[in-house]
């Protein structure tokens, strides 16, 4: 078992998430459980979602990484969207 604090190791990740440029996500909820961090929250892709596990693992090789993020689908409108 680590030595740093869930609360550390929780706010370390959201500063990767949201200062690394290839990721730049705020919106992933991070909670530490012994040796585990769960990732939670939407993104747009598999590989966004592939890519933010890959990071917050390499950084913190000494925890496992559980992806819990899901997959927003947009897809563009079927017809014009008509204003009054």
């Amino acid at each position: 078992m680590t030595t740093e604090s869930g609360e550390y190791i929780e706010a370390a990740v959201q500063r990767l998430l949201s200062e690394d440029g290839a990721v730049a996500d705020q919106g992933i909820d991070v909670v530490r459980r012994e040796d585990v961090l769960v990732l939670r929250g939407e993104v747009e892709s598999p590989q966004r979602r592939a890519e933010i596990e890959r990071r917050v693992a390499q950084r913190f090789p000494q925890l496992r990484v559980h992806n819990d993020i899901g997959v927003t689908r947009a897809n563009p409108p079927a017809e014009p969207e008509e204003l009054p």
